[in-house]
């Protein structure tokens, strides 16, 4: 567990060094960020070959001691929360001087990501507690660097994710008290179909939906997202939110009596029918460009949501293998579409989405990169969007739910056209938009990255479902 220690330990003390000499931080980043990605493949591979590995902090037995434990799946997201934070502080880098990007931005991404290394290890509900109260605490930090503009957005997720984190807290009191453990795996089988075990999960579910903008809890998310700089909207939408998607689905596959799964179930369908349709018509209509980005996360959560409630209703290993598909197909392509549209602002000078006319003459790079990601969120072949959903169709025809492969449709077409109303934007040559000073290209191949990156998931199709299949069992 060396590796996975110091994934968490070294973001954490880069952090302290950038607030002791903030002259360096930006530097300083990118080292540690580079390192960290290093860390997480040696550990990818050291969990391949070695198998699961877990420790115990302080040495002490597990009813007292914080579980971390390293399999497949947790390897791939803590190499994937490296790679994303290094390209967006290679972006950071280079646009620091043109945005003014504000100091504290360095030590609080490396705290992020500290935050959500150790959430992606812990196996204990009050440590798990513990990293999303930072990891919220941090992003709400962060999304204020936009100056007076954010602060609202800021206070209201501030307030959201406090509220949030008080259910999630008085869900785990609830099942100490009754069960006199936190280690998720010291639980499992354990708890009882009784109205306590109901109600600690019930608040657990509403915090962690909270957190994770989960419709229709989604109402803090889209304004937060919108007014964040750039690199800080990549961040939380390529990341943040996923942590609490991976805590809920702890929860329901392994801790929750078979009794409540039915139920919880048709909740996650419910929730999801309403992401999928109401979330991407809500993207479709916003005039805002960055908006429509941010209500797009809405919509693509939805389809975990669906994911989620299809595996714990018929334990499949395709719904398991497409949830966190999704999850890193969307991480990839959002922070392509947010890296992208940001730069476009920023260059061009403009927010709403008519604005962006003939941005394929100005800002052909930016434009392209959008686009490509824009490919994968519709799922089109051969991208990391359409491995999953095709998993989840696969799926769906085994067990004979006709009914949510026409949602799937429909919610692909409602994709399919909030896209294509920026790409058709872009390629409108009367009248374009002409940017303020001449466009960075760093940045733009910096947003195209990941872009691409999701499109090759295709290639490493094999290796990533062997690797999953390997740590679901």
């Amino acid at each position: 567990m060396s590796f996975a220690l110091c994934l968490v330990l070294l973001p954490l003390f880069s952090a302290l060094l950038m607030l002791l000499w903030p002259r360096i931080a930006p530097r300083l980043q990118c080292i540690a960020a580079i390192a960290c990605v290093v860390l997480a493949l040696l550990l990818l591979q050291d969990v391949q070959l070695n198998g699961t590995q877990q420790h115990f902090i302080g040495g002490w037995n597990p009813l007292l001691a914080i579980r971390w434990y390293a399999d497949g799946l947790t390897a791939l997201l803590l190499f994937l929360s490296a790679v994303l934070h290094l390209l967006v502080a290679v972006y950071a880098l280079s646009i620091r001087r043109r945005d003014k990007l504000a100091a504290a931005f360095w030590p609080l991404s490396s705290l992020l990501l500290a935050s959500l290394q150790a959430l992606w290890l812990s196996r204990d509900l009050f440590n798990l507690y513990v990293c999303l109260e930072l990891l919220g605490m941090v992003a709400v930090a962060l999304v204020t660097l936009s100056g007076d503009k954010a602060i609202r957005p800021a206070l209201r997720y501030l307030l959201f994710s406090l509220f949030a984190s008080l259910c999630y807290l008085l869900g785990v009191a609830l099942l100490y008290a009754a069960y006199g453990a936190l280690d998720i795996l010291l639980l499992q089988g354990q708890l009882q179909a009784n109205m306590l075990t109901a109600a600690a999960l019930l608040l657990i579910t509403l915090g962690l939906m909270l957190k994770a903008a989960w419709w229709p809890l989604h109402l803090w998310l889209p304004a937060a997202h919108a007014a964040a700089p750039a690199p800080v909207s990549a961040l939380l939408s390529a990341l943040v939110v996923k942590g609490p998607l991976f805590i809920l689905v702890l929860i329901w596959t392994t801790l929750a009596p078979a009794a409540f799964l039915s139920s919880a179930a048709y909740g996650f369908f419910a929730c999801a029918l309403g992401a999928l349709l109401l979330g991407g018509i809500a993207a479709l209509r916003t005039p805002y460009s960055k908006a429509l980005v941010a209500y797009s996360t809405v919509a693509q959560l939805g389809y975990t949501m669906l994911a989620l409630g299809l595996l714990i209703s018929f334990k499949l290993p395709e719904f398991a293998a497409a949830l966190w598909l999704f999850v890193m197909a969307h991480a990839l392509a959002k922070a392509a579409c947010f890296l992208s549209i940001g730069e476009m602002q920023q260059t061009l000078g403009v927010k709403k989405v008519a604005q962006l006319k003939g941005a394929s003459q100005t800002m052909p790079l930016a434009m392209f990169a959008f686009a490509v990601a824009g490919g994968s969120l519709i799922g089109l072949p051969p991208s990391g969007g359409f491995l999953a959903k095709w998993a989840l169709l696969l799926g769906l025809w085994q067990t004979q739910q006709y009914f949510l492969l026409l949602v799937l449709l429909a919610a692909t077409l409602v994709s399919a056209a909030y896209v294509f109303r920026v790409v058709v934007l872009a390629f409108d040559r009367a009248e374009p938009t002409t940017p303020d000073f001449a466009p960075q290209l760093l940045p733009q191949w910096l947003a195209l990255l990941p872009a691409l990156a999701v499109w090759m998931m295709a290639f490493f199709s094999m290796p990533l479902l062997a690797i999953l299949q390997q740590a679901l069992g």
